[in-house]
């Protein structure tokens, strides 16, 4: 199956390389457009859509490459990238009918608890047993439970991608990684059909970067960005499921970038007596941008960020193996530390909370007024 694996990247990096071109000009006719304003950084009207090009080509490829690889497919295999395929249809249709007509965040939001629905009820895929972080014995969750928390993992994780999109390349590219890093693990672990979703998902990713990268010449839309967040949240199950080796941590760490600032905006919401839904310019790419980097080191920034998260999680489900407990301890400790440091520096929450680095301050001022009454 690695094989057709690896031509179905191939095929699927081609295909999007020549479809991209011919979504921006059907965007541009049906007018899909993005139009500039004082909350976005693009300063020219641009096609939105490019999200029908990465679901084309992931599509076209994956369809192409079953019959090659069913004889190795278990029946839950099968009913796992029936779910894959469904759900995303419609997280798809949905995010193009907002790139077209502007949507209501609460019409999308229904859609998206449909798609989740679909998956769960209609597949049986669930978050049903899980591998505690410390703790060698393996945790089933009724269904009241697994299946509101599988519902709730896929909406959540679907629009952390959708919130992040806000610079060229950023959310495609930090989808990337992570999808790189399930790639990782689904490799070591032996599951081969995660591993070629994750591949003919990459290809597709990589080959709508040469378009959107900066300077972008299309936007993904919401077409993208729910899509690729949708099959985040699916391909991160593989997280649950792999009991045996993967504890309940690890697909947290793997979407760590996205779900952060996802946080981040919640809490800085609440702390400005915000609504939680109103857009707002302090994301992550903002706060880069205010501190005086390009547009293109924000976003360089951002994928070294996810890089680092997808290392830790390829470590920390490595040391699951053999169930290092240590591991997974230090490696979230490190993670809470730096994502806490990291968002106060950048100014994430607010620019003047600071908790942690004020303690920090505090601690260092009573250490030199002690050393100086010495």
């Amino acid at each position: 199956m690695l094989i057709i694996s690896i031509i179905a990247f191939v095929l699927s990096l081609g295909l999007a390389l020549i479809l991209t071109p011919q979504v921006k000009k059907f965007a541009f006719k049906i007018g899909a457009i993005d139009v500039p304003d004082a909350r976005k950084v693009h300063t020219k009207i641009m096609p939105r859509l490019g999200g029908l090009a990465i679901y084309a080509a992931f599509m076209i490829a994956l369809l192409l490459a079953l019959p090659f690889v069913a004889h190795d497919l278990t029946v839950r295999d099968t009913n796992f990238i029936k779910a894959f395929l469904i759900g995303g249809t419609m997280i798809v249709m949905i995010g193009a009918l907002d790139d077209r007509f502007q949507l209501s965040a609460k019409l999308k939001f229904v859609a998206q608890i449909a798609a989740a629905c679909v998956v769960v009820f209609g597949f049986d895929i669930s978050v049903n047993v899980v591998n505690l972080p410390f703790y060698n014995t393996h945790s089933a969750l009724e269904s009241w439970i697994s299946i509101p928390l599988t519902i709730l993992w896929i909406v959540g994780v679907t629009n952390a991608i959708n919130l992040i999109d806000g610079l060229d390349g950023l959310a495609a590219g930090v989808s990337g990684i992570a999808i790189a890093t399930i790639l990782v693990m689904s490799l070591l672990m032996g599951n081969m059909m995660i591993a070629l979703l994750c591949m003919i998902l990459l290809g597709a990713i990589i080959g709508f970067l040469f378009f959107n990268f900066h300077p972008a010449k299309i936007f993904m839309g919401d077409s993208g960005s729910l899509f690729l967040g949708f099959c985040l949240a699916m391909l991160s199950l593989l997280g649950f499921k792999q009991i045996a080796v993967v504890s309940l941590i690890t697909p947290l760490i793997i979407i760590a970038v996205p779900l952060s600032d996802t946080l981040f905006a919640i809490i800085r919401r609440w702390v400005q007596k915000k609504p939680i839904f109103a857009p707002d310019k302090g994301h992550l790419h903002h706060c880069l941008g205010e501190l005086g980097f390009s547009h293109r080191q924000s976003v360089l920034i951002i994928y070294g960020i996810a890089t680092f998260f997808g290392v830790l999680a390829v470590i920390q489900s490595s040391a699951a193996l053999y169930d290092a407990n240590w591991v997974t301890f230090v490696v979230i400790c490190v993670m809470m530390f730096l994502l806490q440091i990291g968002a106060e520096v950048i100014g994430l929450i607010g620019k003047t909370t600071r908790p942690l680095l004020n303690l920090l301050a505090r601690l260092r001022m009573k250490e030199s007024a002690e050393s100086r009454s010495k």
